[in-house]
């Protein structure tokens, strides 16, 4: 079983302040749908099913399966493998500034709770925050080596049953996304208008697994790419080097199995070129890549 190296949950403390400005009618209009063809795959049904199956141990009551935090839940994964937010001072409740969604640098210092509980809000139907915890695996794992780590850490635990310092939540709804490295899983106090999640055929899987907003992919333009890796960890920690040395628009481009790590991106050659000369000694054997 690998190791589970980091996980964050972070939920409101202070009391509900009631302020009014818009109307129920005007929140849910506003509010995005949900892709037609949008499904969870069979571990991530399993992943939900297995933390029923623990709250059920403690006498709590099943939760159910939201789609709209299950699209958050995938949103997110997708996000924090593809663009690595979770860097630095940011931990993994964060979200970076490459989607359709307000950026989140989430840390215990600088706290800004609502760019990360207003997700939901953000990116589907549901009107309600949401709460998060986030794991990082280092290597492959599985739905039960992700429960067995969780039912050893005493705050994880109070979470996921909403006891102990989360005893004034009244969780209803639960929403999963998991990758390769990543397990994301949401807790809402409300029902979810847009029901449950259809869960992808065997067929559809792999190619519906992650869905994500077109703005997360990246965009076609000229890239300084800096550094190709077959492993995906390799990646992740070179572009925390980058984002260390200034290149903060850093990010991932995958092909196939090769992940490329850029250090920024411009919309045309002659902005590459002159940024491309005025690199540090150190990166000046970065290229340009034209998407």
């Amino acid at each position: 079983m690998a190791p589970l190296k980091k996980y964050g949950f972070f939920l409101m403390k202070s009391t509900a302040v009631l302020l009014i400005f818009l109307s129920l009618a005007q929140l849910t209009f506003a509010q995005k749908q949900l892709p037609a063809n949008f499904c969870i795959s069979t571990q991530e049904k399993a992943l939900f099913d297995k933390i029923n199956q623990l709250r059920k141990i403690y006498s709590k009551k099943p939760l159910k399966l939201s789609a709209s935090l299950s699209y958050v839940a995938k949103v997110h994964v997708d996000d924090l493998l593809r663009n690595n937010p979770d860097t630095s001072v940011c931990n993994l409740s964060s979200w970076s500034n490459k989607g359709s969604w307000n950026a989140c640098c989430y840390n215990p210092y600088v706290l800004n709770q609502d760019c990360m509980w207003d997700k939901p809000k953000e990116l589907t139907p549901y009107p309600y925050r949401g709460y998060e915890i986030a794991g990082y695996f280092e290597e492959e794992f599985t739905v039960d080596s992700v429960l067995d780590l969780w039912s050893g850490e005493k705050e994880v635990i109070d979470m996921l049953i909403a006891e102990g310092e989360y005893s004034n939540k009244d969780w209803v709804c639960m929403g999963v996304g998991m990758n390769s490295n990543y397990v994301s899983v949401w807790f809402g106090q409300r029902a979810d208008g847009a029901g449950v999640p259809k869960v992808c055929s065997d067929n559809a899987e792999t190619s519906v697994a992650v869905i994500a907003p077109a703005d997360t992919l990246s965009k076609a333009g000229y890239y300084l790419i800096f550094g190709s890796f077959n492993n995906i960890n390799d990646a992740r920690e070179a572009l925390k080097k980058y984002r260390k040395d200034g290149f903060e628009n850093g990010g991932f481009l995958k092909y196939g199995d090769v992940t490329r790590v850029y250090l920024n991106r411009f919309d045309d050659m002659k902005e590459a070129m002159l940024a491309k000369q005025k690199l540090p000694s150190a990166y000046r054997e970065a290229w340009i890549y034209k998407e």
